[in-house]
């Protein structure tokens, strides 16, 4: 990748190829060209480094109560018994407060001041969110994701009426359907599990695998409302996707649907840091 002195913008590495545009019945009525962002350079490197910064920066900082396992009349006996000298119950004998002990303080535990979150430059941030945006136009990247579909070129474009004309889940299916896109769905229910470990009990007993991002004009619109609650579904409008929605986990490349509106508010978003 090339890069101009003194600037935030970068170069191209290929056009942006044509795709087609799906209409309601999921017919194709016209191509677009996609938005020069589309032709940017996937940087895994900087997608993935984005992406821990994003996600650190949702995290809550936790910690240990000062005074956890320190409360007790546990004290030495002192020398001279035969024992060890460690902190014990008066009148039990029993070892408390130390950390080998049963209840006693952990040595090292979770700390708030700890620094969390992964920093980044906004330029880099930036960067690497077109840089995920165009990862969705790869058809060989969106395939190593494990991503299902039956479309011959990405994105998925579709015409601005839908998101007004679609306002039920069974029309939704259909339509989708149509489009070549609801087999992911069905991959991202079929591969829903039951979580191993603690974490069932505490809130987030099911791991569910991201299926399709629907970018759209505005996600309280019929049509988003109708398709949010399908299996591993995102909707984010153009002005606030970033690489959670693109390039979960870290890995670029997300089966991702948009409409013509949406599409032209991403070059438009983006088309500042592009050369050439």
């Amino acid at each position: 990748m090339s890069k101009r002195l003194g600037s935030t913008m970068f170069l191209l590495v290929a056009e942006p190829p044509r795709v087609p545009v799906y209409s309601i019945d999921g017919s194709i009525i016209q191509e677009v060209s996609l938005p020069r962002v589309f032709g940017l350079p996937v940087r895994k490197d900087l997608i993935r480094r984005a992406f821990l910064s994003e996600f650190t920066a949702r995290l809550q900082p936790k910690g240990r109560d000062p005074m956890a396992g320190k409360r007790t009349t546990a004290r030495s006996f002192g020398v001279g018994l035969g024992i060890a000298r460690v902190p014990r119950i008066p009148g039990l004998g029993r070892a408390a407060f130390i950390n080998s002990a049963v209840g006693g303080h952990l040595a090292h535990p979770p700390r708030p001041e700890k620094r969390i979150h992964e920093e980044i430059n906004k330029k880099e941030k930036r960067l690497a969110t077109a840089s995920a945006l165009a990862a969705t136009a790869r058809v060989e990247m969106v395939k190593e994701r494990g991503h299902v579909f039956a479309v011959e070129r990405l994105p998925v474009i579709i015409e601005d009426k839908i998101e007004q004309s679609i306002a039920r889940v069974k029309d939704a299916r259909a339509f989708l359907d149509k489009i070549g896109v609801w087999a992911d769905i069905e991959r991202a229910r079929a591969r829903t599990r039951i979580r191993a470990g603690k974490g069932k009990r505490r809130g987030r007993r099911y791991v569910q695998p991201k299926s399709v991002l629907f970018i759209v004009e505005n996600h309280n619109s019929p049509f988003a409302s109708a398709v949010k609650g399908l299996p591993g579904v995102d909707i984010a409008e153009p002005d606030l996707v970033n690489v959670l929605h693109l390039a979960p986990g870290g890995v670029p490349g997300r089966l991702t649907v948009i409409t013509e509106k949406a599409l032209y508010r991403l070059g438009k978003r983006f088309d500042s840091i592009i050369l050439g």
